[in-house]
């Protein structure tokens, strides 16, 4: 049985999904449309609206501008409140643009720049109207030559640039900058790493904190380490959750290694990252290239949840007396123990406790949405930038 306290985290415990996983989305070589896909924003809401209905701990949905933009974004607050969804982070796009092919906010045209910049604080404006409390900003800036651009140069550009941005924000809104490994520049990308992000956010203010992608690291990296880090530091904002076998194949969370998205929620509980005013975003991001995309982000959110459960199973005083003697197996053995637990009944339990089917995935099966919004959407819907 999970105790009051573990109870109390999983009931409370919030997982944002991400419109844009909700639209067609594929690799770089092909996009596969399909039946029943979302044709606007309020579709997406919709989608969302069934997750949640279904968990019970996914309230909020992620917007992408201009992919999600509306002519009326309070109007569109008020439709996701009607559906017991809220508007949550804001993701600008600052890498699509043709202006954008030398960088955006680190080009060296200042117009591009000034173009970027203005994009972002067209975002923060977005942000105030749908009542989100974050920007997410990933960079797609980068360099594919040595000798292409000053590296040092376009580090200052991004703090002066992300630095405007932060001054702009209502002071109940964060600024979290994520990072990336390579793609689509293979040189340099010039926020590369958790380091390079962590450093920016100390220049740019005290509201700008790391958002950690899972899927935007070497292979081998030790992500909970950088987790632990952060939290000491109070600069984690947040997560991009995903899988990946080899490089950012954005597949669904827990799917590739469900051992490592354990041992980053033992980490997250262990710096109090799911406490009241914790302040770590629990966000998705993923692109559903195959599989029908409600379903699939119903089963992420089970991952999640799965991976929470057993994290809060570890019995810490146990693991920091086994700690103390250097008992370095038995120590061990506690977090292996917690995460071979098979925690879906006490979830299900959990859940019909919260007045919910015990097994979403099954409980969407029966509901005929899929089928229904298939019949009514057809094929299409909404894509990558549209």
């Amino acid at each position: 049985m999970f105790s009051a306290q573990a109870a109390r985290v999983l009931r409370a415990q919030r997982i944002e999904t991400p419109s844009w996983a909700y639209g067609n989305s594929g690799t770089r070589f092909k996009v596969f449309p399909r039946e029943g896909v979302p044709r606007t924003p309020q579709e997406k809401i919709d989608d969302a609206a069934k997750v949640h209905e279904l968990t019970g701990v996914a309230p909020s949905l992620a917007l992408h501008i201009p992919w999600d933009r509306v002519p009326d974004f309070a109007e569109l607050r008020r439709y996701a409140a009607d559906r017991g969804i809220a508007l949550g982070a804001i993701n600008p796009n600052v890498f699509q643009d043709d202006e954008y092919r030398y960088g955006s906010v680190c080009a060296p045209d200042p117009g591009v720049r000034r173009k970027a910049i203005d994009h972002l604080l067209e975002c923060v404006e977005i942000g105030v109207a749908t009542g989100s409390k974050v920007l997410s900003v990933w960079l797609a800036d980068g360099t594919n030559y040595a000798g292409q651009d000053d590296i040092r140069a376009r580090q200052d550009r991004i703090t002066e640039a992300l630095t405007e941005v932060h001054d702009a924000m209502p002071r109940d809104m964060r600024l979290l900058l994520e990072y990336k490994l390579f793609e689509p520049h293979f040189y340099t990308m010039d926020v590369p790493d958790w380091g390079t992000s962590f450093a920016q956010c100390l220049r740019i203010g005290e509201r700008a904190q790391v958002l950690v992608d899972t899927g935007h690291h070497a292979p081998g990296t030790n992500i909970e380490f950088i987790v632990a880090v952060l939290l000491r530091e109070g600069r984690l904002g947040g997560f991009h959750f995903n899988s990946r076998n080899y490089a950012d194949d954005d597949l669904m969370v827990g799917a590739a290694d469900p051992f490592q998205l354990f041992r980053i929620m033992h980490e997250i509980i262990g710096g109090g990252g799911l406490e009241p005013g914790g302040g770590v975003e629990l966000m998705l991001d993923q692109c559903h290239n195959l599989e029908p995309s409600v379903p699939a982000m119903i089963r992420s959110v089970m991952n999640v949840q799965e991976a929470t459960a057993k994290a809060l199973l570890v019995d810490r005083a146990a693991l920091a007396s086994a700690q103390a003697d250097g008992d370095l197996l038995a120590a061990n053995a506690v977090v292996t123990d917690a995460f071979n637990t098979d925690v879906r009944p006490l979830l299900g339990a959990l859940r019909e406790e919260m007045g919910r089917h015990p097994d979403p995935v099954a409980a969407y099966r029966e509901s005929g949405y899929q089928q229904r919004i298939e019949a009514e959407r057809g094929q299409g819907g909404m894509s990558w930038g549209a």
